[in-house]
């Protein structure tokens, strides 16, 4: 594929900015009729398969986390969800944006990932409803 190709991708495929690879695990937590399709759809044409479900027994390389206000503590999920990925995978946490039903505040989101033992790493538009953060375990050996 070329240079060109590649920067297309880019601007039609949402999936493409938030870093999946060929191959990969993804772990769908928190699906509901309110999620952003074209992101899930455009995630699955970048692995090359589909997201795998809450039912999912292995681990995952990547959790993908639709999380509203009225889904429960958030640290909860965030420590649920630390279990279910490899050494090193990641979690983007997908929480609606400001004004829509289920928003979250960025202080809250970024106090229930360190209490997870998370740190964020950035955050993305995800879509006409929602942002992204991308949360990851830190390295192991570093101080």
């Amino acid at each position: 594929m070329s240079a060109t190709a590649d920067h297309a991708e880019e601007r039609t495929n949402p999936a493409s900015k938030l870093g999946f690879e060929p191959g990969q695990v993804v772990q769908e937590i928190g699906y509901d009729d309110d999620v952003e399709h074209d992101l899930r759809e455009g995630i699955e044409a970048v692995i090359g398969q589909e997201l795998v479900d809450e039912e999912y027994d292995d681990v995952a390389d990547v959790v993908l986390l639709w999380f509203r206000d009225e889904d429960g503590d958030l640290t909860d999920a965030l420590v649920d969800a630390i279990g279910l990925i490899e050494d090193g995978g990641q979690i983007w946490l997908m929480t609606p944006k400001t004004g829509r039903d289920g928003y979250i505040e960025p202080s809250d989101i970024n106090e229930a990932a360190q209490t997870a033992g998370l740190s964020q790493t950035r955050s993305i538009n995800a879509g006409g409803d929602w942002t992204g953060s991308r949360l990851v375990t830190p390295k192991s050996g570093k101080r």
